[in-house]
């Protein structure tokens, strides 16, 4: 079985050029981590990029699964974009790390729609300890492998407030993102307030 990694790096320094820096999480128990920046550039020059790499080595595993499958299932890294300067937002590696190493650790499928939660502050001072995953293929397209292996989804990760994690509990994720849209919520605002849930 070829190895998927060098194919998931690849594809991420084609969507987002060369990282200036990367860091890598080993957890008990669980395949290496590595969280990649990407400085910003281009036409968003104020937007650094996070991206997770070995989450997608091993495909995710149906929680009631009594074996997991070691070739089939869900493949994913995750990504998350902030604007640069405002906060300490390098901080974020091991939360991040923390988050691709859930599926292997919990044994839950990260899919889009989902809330991942650290407990922490994702970096210091930061109103968000969750993120909301939201659909892949905008920022960088999936990774076809291979039959019979899935395609490797790279999926967006918005911070979320603790009221709007709870509130996105209530009423799901479309409304919590429609209420972001209709009230122009920068969701790159490492230090935003939580929007309006009246």
């Amino acid at each position: 079985m070829a190895d998927v990694l060098p194919l998931v790096e690849a594809r991420l320094h084609s969507a987002l050029g060369e990282p200036d820096a990367r860091a890598a999480v080993t957890f008990l128990g669980t395949d290496r981590i590595e969280v990649l920046r990407f400085p910003a550039a281009g036409q968003e020059g104020d937007v650094v990029r996070y991206a997770t790499l070995g989450m997608s080595a091993q495909p995710m595993a149906d929680p009631t699964a009594v074996l997991a499958d070691p070739v089939k299932g869900p493949r994913a890294e995750l990504v998350l974009s902030v604007r640069a300067g405002v906060a300490d937002t390098d901080k974020v590696l091991r939360p991040l790390a923390v988050l691709a190493a859930s599926p292997q650790v919990e044994g839950v499928i990260v899919a889009p729609g989902a809330s991942l939660d650290v407990g922490e502050p994702l970096w210091p001072g930061a109103p968000f300890t969750s993120v909301l995953v939201a659909e892949p293929g905008g920022l960088v397209e999936d990774l076809e492998l291979d039959a019979p292996l899935d395609p490797v989804r790279f999926l967006p990760l918005l911070p979320m407030t603790p009221n709007e994690a709870a509130w996105k509990r209530v009423h799901g994720a479309p409304a919590l993102q429609e209420r972001w849209l209709n009230h122009g919520t920068d969701l790159r605002d490492p230090s935003r307030r939580s929007v309006s849930l009246d």
